[in-house]
């Protein structure tokens, strides 16, 4: 299936049913008067998210979305028939704009969640609600209200606990097939990964967490160069950036080269994304050159936490695993407290 992130599509509330007109005609009653029912409210349009999304690819085949039209009012003081209900699936992590205005309208954060994006039309009256001591026979009835007709603009932002940002061929395809059960397509050369991937982590006696693979970025990406800036949304919501460095690449005299470009990167396109708590992991270790451009790194940066890796082979990949866990723990436990 084609991952897409991106979608527009129109919705449509239904139409509330007309009141009716009509009178009351029995024998032996004399005085029935009116007795007109009032129309059915139309249908809400409703987007919920749900776990059984994961893209928003199934919205590219049909771009109206319409709910029912209420029922008009019969005689006998019969209600129309309420309009149904519209609900449209969508990804956790889909955030709901008005295409026209761009305000952001719901961001469907969550396995549930839902949001009623356009009402339905309310039901006309019948004649029998203007019924009244100096009309008592009243000949007329409410047109139902129109539904409401609304161009909404979808994006997906992938909701992971960490995510791994780095340069292309920095090794994270390879280290999140690792680690957990995602299997993305590996090759050495650039832009490998086309399309972001999750991998669920389970770390021995911790919660499992998840880790989402972003396609590699380069120097001016929040300017559109390579990928762009249309995978850089899907690491916005991460916990913690993971910051793969393909330590074999690693030049001595300027060790902190692809550390500055994805960092400018991440604070060009959002500083909110550049705070994030950020783990650095010096991967192919294995390499003759991994190591030389280790312990330049190192030298470059004696303060920092850095995990030496090999993917490829698994040398230290249970630290990094653990660490990772306890960080992205502490960072629940942090959004717990502020939520109290």
């Amino acid at each position: 299936m084609k991952f897409v992130d991106e979608a527009i599509i129109t919705v449509q509330s239904g139409d509330g049913g007309r009141g009716c007109v009509s009178f009351r005609r029995e024998r032996f009653v004399p005085r029935g008067g009116p007795d007109g029912g009032d129309g059915g409210k139309g249908g809400d349009v409703i987007l919920k998210a749900t776990g059984r999304k994961h893209t928003l690819y199934h919205l590219q085949f049909k771009r109206l979305y319409k709910a029912g039209r209420g029922a008009h009012g019969q005689g006998s003081q019969k209600t129309g028939r309420n309009g149904a209900d519209l609900v449209v699936e969508v990804p956790p992590g889909t955030i709901v704009k008005n295409a026209a205005t761009g305000e952001v309208i719901c961001d469907l954060d969550r396995d549930g969640a839902r949001v009623v994006v356009a009402r339905g039309g309310r039901g006309g009256l019948g004649n029998r609600r203007f019924r009244s001591s100096t009309n008592r026979a009243p000949r007329y009835a409410q047109p139902g209200e129109p539904g409401v007709t609304l161009d909404l603009k979808l994006e997906l932002k992938l909701l992971a606990d960490a995510g791994l940002a780095g340069l292309p061929n920095a090794g994270k395809s390879t280290l999140i097939s690792a680690i957990s059960a995602a299997r993305p397509k590996i090759a050495d050369y650039p832009f490998t990964t086309l399309t972001p991937n999750l991998g669920v982590v389970a770390p021995a006696g911790m919660e499992p967490f998840v880790v989402a693979d972003i396609p590699g970025l380069i120097e001016g990406a929040h300017q559109g160069a390579g990928l762009g800036i249309r995978f850089l949304r899907h690491i916005e919501r991460t916990r913690i950036v993971v910051h793969i460095i393909d330590a074999a690449a690693i030049d001595p005299q300027d060790p902190l080269r692809a550390y500055r470009t994805i960092n400018n990167e991440l604070e060009s396109y959002s500083p909110e994304l550049a705070a994030k708590p950020q783990l650095i992991v010096l991967n192919k270790i294995d390499l003759p050159r991994g190591r030389a451009g280790t312990e330049a790194f190192r030298k470059a940066m004696p303060d920092r936490e850095i995990f030496a890796v090999s993917a490829a082979t698994g040398r230290e990949l249970d630290s990094l695993v653990k660490r990772l866990g306890q960080l992205v723990q502490a960072s629940h436990a942090d959004t717990d407290c502020k939520q109290d």
